[in-house]
């Protein structure tokens, strides 16, 4: 293999045409943040389906902040602003929810009554 072929194939910031379109490593981490935010989803649709109730695992919660850092990352290298404005504080309400969640099984724990029975 041409060792300038390879060079020009992975240069970071060179763009290549595919399907009409412009394609670049930066459109990949694109993608792929989209495909993992976009996944989730599917995660949900999937659980509430088991379930029988519309219900949110916790993994929804993991999935959206890491498509969010991911597009987040994607959008500042392309110094988009709305895209960049869109993405990055949404991971600030994914972790205030697991929060909440974590919060709420600790509260529920606590209230649990003994499983041993005590002797009067």
């Amino acid at each position: 293999m041409n060792a300038d072929l390879l060079l020009a194939v992975t240069t970071i910031g060179q763009e290549h045409r595919f399907l009409g379109m412009d394609w670049s490593y930066l459109s990949i981490i694109g993608i792929i943040g989209q495909l993992v935010f976009g996944s989730r989803f599917y995660v949900q649709w999937i659980a509430s389906e088991k379930a029988g109730d519309s219900v949110i695992p916790l993994s929804f919660w993991y999935l959206s902040i890491a498509g969010s850092v991911i597009l987040a990352i994607y959008f500042i290298s392309r110094r988009e602003p709305i895209g960049t404005l869109g993405a990055l504080p949404n991971s600030i309400i994914y972790i205030r929810n697991l929060m909440l969640i974590k919060k709420k099984k600790l509260a529920m724990t606590a209230a649990a009554p003994s499983q041993t029975p005590v002797e009067q």
